[in-house]
């Protein structure tokens, strides 16, 4: 059974969040208009961060990176997901399953480093506050831009290929709203301890390693604030972290939890919501965690709708 090619298999049938009809609709309503607020937020946030100069900084350089792959993960997912919500037939192609799988690792994998690498952004400009510009220098982020989104591409063709090697021969049926890799490897017939293996390494790579980067650099950023004397100065430099520590919490937390455990304790309704939260719900707080506690940010709000009133 285990060499039997996979083109058996010319598509997969999403079970989707609930099999509930009653629900259906409801949900389609709640996650069209979570999707709609995501694209309005991140999209938004970019175009504030692109128009306005106080905002062309390394953190803010790498916020813009941060909306723009949230905007792209919540777009791979919610259009498909929407469409099965009304749809009879909740189907998707071999091939259309394989790029979102693909797609949704890349963007899972960068949104991990970019937090990492902000937080090293936050340990430079705290802890070397006069090396800040030079340290942190616009080819240097452009550069580790392109290595985050070099390194999700290699890990996610690695995944794709080691998952869609398998065999699908007993059930087309993914107990799942989107292509995720676990769901996947439940629904295979062949062995799957390979796959495990090779999940397992590449988070440890790129979770563990982003976790521990930002766990050191928090280190030294809370040494150095509490032997700053003014309680002002340890407020506002504890502010500046603030935002990004929730978002380290919210998405290490689910990730964590999604991938770093064996197939055989995988439980469908448990990974859903998880899913649901880190692809759907996550892409929509980041923008309102680095603004409601972000002066800049809505200064820079303010000042833009202010001009746009005005002309208007």
């Amino acid at each position: 059974m285990e060499e039997r090619n996979h083109s058996e298999v010319t598509e997969f049938i999403l079970s989707g969040l609930t099999d509930r009809p009653e629900l259906q609709v409801p949900l389609f309503v709640v996650f069209l208009l979570i999707y709609g607020i995501t694209l309005m937020e991140n999209g938004g946030m970019i175009l504030l961060i692109m128009t306005d100069p106080r905002l062309h900084t390394p953190m803010y350089f790498f916020l813009s990176n941060l909306s723009f792959c949230d905007l792209c993960f919540s777009s791979i997912i919610s259009p498909k997901m929407l469409q099965n919500f009304l749809a009879e037939r909740k189907s998707i192609s071999y091939t259309a399953c394989a790029v979102q799988m693909n797609l949704s690792v890349i963007f899972t994998d960068v949104e991990c480093l970019l937090l990492a690498v902000m937080a090293y952004d936050r340990y430079v400009a705290i802890c070397n506050p006069l090396l800040y510009m030079v340290t942190m220098s616009r080819q240097l982020c452009k550069q580790l831009v392109v290595g985050m989104y070099a390194v999700g591409l290699v890990d996610s063709i690695i995944q794709t290929c080691f998952t869609f090697r398998l065999s699908f021969c007993s059930s087309n049926i993914v107990k799942h709203f989107f292509c995720d890799i676990p769901p996947l490897l439940a629904l295979s017939c062949s062995d799957t301890r390979i796959n495990e293996i090779v999940i397992f390494a590449f988070t440890c790579c790129i979770t563990v390693s982003s976790f521990v980067t930002i766990l050191l650099s928090y280190v030294y950023i809370i040494s150095t604030i509490l032997q700053i004397r003014s309680a002002e100065g340890r407020r506002k430099a504890f502010s500046t972290c603030s935002f990004h520590l929730t978002a380290v919490v919210l998405l290490f937390g689910t990730v964590l939890f999604m991938y770093l455990r064996p197939t055989s304790s995988y439980s469908m309704d448990t990974d859903k919501v998880a899913s649901a939260f880190y692809t759907l719900v996550i892409p929509m707080l980041n923008p309102l965690i680095y603004s409601l506690r972000n002066t800049e940010v809505k200064d820079a709000l303010r000042k833009t709708l202010n001009k746009l009133l005005t002309n208007s």
